[in-house]
């Protein structure tokens, strides 16, 4: 008996506790608006990276989906259909960094009088990497402090030079980095890659919508490996499914920037740390990403305009 009107006591000082508060707070701010305050005093002012007009950001919520190659073949999709821009690629997958390899670049960076990286150089593109940084097979066991300050030296420490576009690989997901270079760096748009499977467009859609919340443009969606097409008999196939990222850009309210088959040469080429739209630029896949950066300028024209 005891316990039950104690109970019932507690439980009345919880209802009372909302007029509590706002008797207390006053009639000049909410609860809500100071918190709101608080939140914002917290969050670091955005820094525009020395030399670089805009950056692009290109994401999956899921790895496996062929970001990083789309993101190397959409850089040199604008440099291929305007020679006169200036592309970088800032490689941001600390963990699993892939830039070295789908660029064919090796070796450290040489420092500049000002104590920044120079960063390496191949079919015109400078790139700036993690994996330059640590051996090929080193695994890198980081918390995330560690990886936010190395995060913060890619972005600050490098002499990009004069760029027109930097186009940075994030690491898939919505974490601390996707975060942090949100918060640090005005973003002039944000390219999702996903496959048409179902579990893939899940985490897609996640990425959107953390983008949004940062209130960074999403730019549209690659369907990545939208179609695979029989090299001897020319039959096609949808291995991961038709439409999917179609589908959820009409969810989303953005548009399909375009689509790149599954295609052996993508694949061959990339090992060989040379680039579809290098070595293949007659090639249709080669064509496909050509028409993505086509796309993702129109885009960012539209926005600034």
């Amino acid at each position: 008996m005891r316990i039950l009107i104690k109970y019932q006591y507690l439980m009345k000082l919880v209802e009372r506790m909302p007029r509590v508060c706002k008797a207390t707070s006053g009639p000049e701010r909410s609860l809500q608006e100071r918190q709101k305050q608080h939140m914002a005093r917290g969050l670091p002012k955005q820094k525009p990276i020395a030399g670089v007009k805009q950056v692009i950001v290109v994401a999956s919520g899921k790895g496996g989906v062929g970001k990083s190659t789309t993101a190397v073949n959409l850089a040199l999709g604008l440099t291929a259909n305007d020679p006169s821009k200036t592309v970088g690629i800032l490689d941001a997958d600390v963990y699993g960094p892939s830039i070295p390899k789908l660029m064919s670049l090796k070796g450290n960076p040489e420092l500049t009088d000002n104590n920044l990286m120079r960063p390496l150089m191949n079919f015109g593109i400078p790139c700036m990497s993690m994996g330059f940084l640590v051996e090929d097979v080193a695994p890198i066991v980081w918390r995330g402090l560690m990886v936010m300050s190395a995060i913060e030296k890619l972005l600050r420490q490098v002499d990009w030079g004069l760029l027109d576009y930097l186009v940075i690989d994030m690491p898939p997901g919505t974490g601390d980095v996707q975060l942090s270079i949100t918060q640090n760096v005005p973003i002039a748009g944000a390219v999702i890659v996903s496959t048409p499977q179902d579990i893939a467009l899940l985490d897609a859609r996640r990425g959107a919508e953390m983008f949004r919340k940062v209130n960074v443009p999403v730019l549209g969606i690659v369907q990545n490996m939208s179609v695979f097409q029989c090299p001897k008999c020319n039959h096609q196939t949808h291995i991961f499914g038709a439409d999917g990222a179609r589908a959820l850009a009409d969810t989303l309210g953005v548009q399909v920037l375009g689509d790149i088959p599954l295609h052996l040469s993508i694949r061959e080429m990339s090992d060989r740390g040379q680039p579809v739209v290098v070595s293949s630029p007659d090639s249709p896949e080669a064509e496909a990403y050509r028409k993505v950066a086509t796309a993702v300028v129109q885009r960012l024209e539209e926005l600034s305009g």
